[in-house]
């Protein structure tokens, strides 16, 4: 187990953010997975103090803070009926809501995980993050930094420009590391797909060719087999690469075939 040296309540985000330049030093979060980690650290920076913990709405977007818990993604109201319950499928099989209520999001993301559901949807949707330091940055941007970087993840904002968002994951059981995860959404620049558990970080696959310009069967076969093809897979204790190329196509198909679905259903109520 990991252990430090000293515990720091920061009282602004510049007192956070100087102290982090130490290189022994960090930053917690829900301390899920630092605490694995044997080698001693310095300094602890707890943001606490900063109000970091809420989701504001506004008119063109979400604002996350990077202290808000999994568990608040899964049920908050207007972020779950924004994407009709896809940040909530996302996190759901996340080990349990005692982990759920501990986790957080700027800690899911700064990790930069390959098993990481947040990640997946999140670039998907075309987030953007937040840093004390440099400002906001695309997430797709953002996940290309250095792990070294020292800087403070703030907020994740999520741009209103998603028409259609549904989430999906291949697990071997429940409550168990995920062994593909997808997200397909519809934005107002075109279609994309996130595949991440691959076991790499999630990828973004976009429809250039306009494939999906009309969706039927044959469209929604060639823009999976197309996903497929572009993101690299690889092999762990989980699955097999080519197991999880197979597993791709197909959370792709069913997740374009949600969004018709959901459409039809709002054209019926219209």
């Amino acid at each position: 187990m990991g252990y430090f040296n000293q515990y720091v309540r920061a009282e602004s985000l510049e007192e956070a953010y100087g102290l982090y330049q130490k290189k022994n030093n960090f930053v917690l979060g829900g301390m899920l997975w630092l605490k694995m980690r044997k080698r001693p650290f310095g300094t602890a920076i707890d943001l606490s103090d900063l109000g970091l913990d809420q989701i504001e709405e506004e008119e063109k977007e979400f604002r996350i803070g990077a202290y808000v818990s999994l568990r608040e993604l899964e049920t908050n109201e207007a972020l779950n009926t924004y994407t009709k319950g896809a940040f909530a499928e996302s996190v759901k099989h996340i080990v349990g809501v005692q982990f759920r209520n501990v986790a957080t999001v700027g800690g899911s993301l700064w990790g930069r995980y390959g098993f990481s559901d947040v990640m997946t949807i999140f670039r998907a949707m075309g987030a953007k993050v937040q840093l004390h330091h440099a400002g906001i940055l695309d997430l797709d941007e953002f996940v290309k930094m250095p792990r070294k970087t020292r800087d403070i993840l703030v907020s994740v904002i999520v741009p209103k420009k998603v028409k259609a968002v549904v989430y999906l994951s291949q697990r071997n059981q429940s409550t168990d590391f995920p062994v593909l995860t997808c997200a397909v959404a519809k934005r107002e620049e075109g279609y994309v797909a996130a595949v991440g558990a691959t076991p790499h970080l999630a990828e973004n696959v976009w429809d250039k060719e306009g494939i999906l310009t009309e969706i039927n069967e044959e469209s929604i076969e060639k823009f999976a087999a197309k996903v497929a093809e572009q993101i690299r897979f690889g092999s762990n204790m989980r699955a097999g690469a080519a197991y999880r190329r197979i597993v791709c196509q197909v959370l792709v198909k069913r997740a374009l075939h949600t969004i018709v679905a959901e459409n039809n259903g709002e054209e019926e109520k219209c």
